[in-house]
């Protein structure tokens, strides 16, 4: 029954939130940006709550705000991306697979918030998305949110990082912000579509700084996010690092 609920919830949602944010950009409204920004929260949360899903984050002090960093995050469900959403306060751009714009009302909604898109198929678009991200970074000190795995994890191994979100970090001068995400998988893994309630607890590390690096620091600078991100992804407890207290 939650399963159904969810969906249920899931679609009139994103038809009418898709709605809101298509007409807010086709008259021009003033306001688009607040929209863009508050319209998709309401959204992620209505999901969450239909599903009986509370979030917990620890580390908001690492994500300054109005300044720009590329977050990048392990990816395990699409209720990391609901979690992510709706809990961080943030001006944040997500860079996602192009198959998301091919979705009915979301696809269409999700790009005019000013998402964007890559086809890893295509070397030259999956620069010039790239490019767009960087553009955003300097335009709108926005955050970036990447999952340099690049897909969800099927087990909950954290699976090798791809080189996007560092190239972009060294290209722009801006502070990689390591996030470690636990607990979606148990609420809807990657291959199923039963839904679970749960917690999916979010850890944010304090930020990577490139600044004065080159390109040739790119596949250091990617071992040591991928180490900083498995270790976020682990109750502290096993990581050592003592009694769990994570804030709202």
């Amino acid at each position: 029954m939650r399963t159904i609920w969810t969906t249920l919830v899931a679609l009139v949602s994103t038809v009418y939130t898709a709605v809101k944010i298509l007409g807010a950009a086709a008259v021009g409204a003033k306001d688009f940006p607040r929209i863009a920004q508050e319209a998709p929260r309401r959204w992620a949360d209505s999901l969450l709550r239909a599903a009986g899903v509370s979030v917990e984050v620890e580390g908001l002090e690492n994500l300054p705000p109005g300044e720009p960093a590329i977050l990048v995050a392990n990816h395990e469900s699409w209720f990391d991306v609901f979690a992510m959403v709706a809990h961080l306060p943030i001006n944040y751009r997500f860079v996602g697979k192009i198959e998301l714009t091919r979705i009915p009302f979301f696809g269409p909604a999700w790009l005019a918030c000013g998402h964007i898109a890559i086809d890893r198929s295509d070397r030259g678009k999956a620069i010039e998305s790239l490019r767009r991200a960087g553009e955003a970074l300097r335009r709108d000190a926005a955050v970036v949110v990447m999952f340099p795995e690049g897909t969800r994890s099927t087990d909950g191994t954290l699976l090798p990082f791809k080189k996007g979100a560092f190239v972009l970090a060294l290209q722009t001068g801006v502070p990689v912000v390591p996030v470690g995400v636990r607990g979606s998988r148990d609420i809807m893994p990657k291959g199923s579509w039963r839904i679970r309630p749960g917690t999916i607890h979010i850890s944010i590390g304090p930020p990577i700084a490139v600044q004065g690096r080159g390109e040739e620091y790119r596949d250091v600078l990617m071992t040591e996010s991928r180490r900083e991100v498995e270790r976020l992804r682990r109750p502290r407890l096993e990581a050592g690092e003592g009694e769990e207290g994570p804030s709202r």
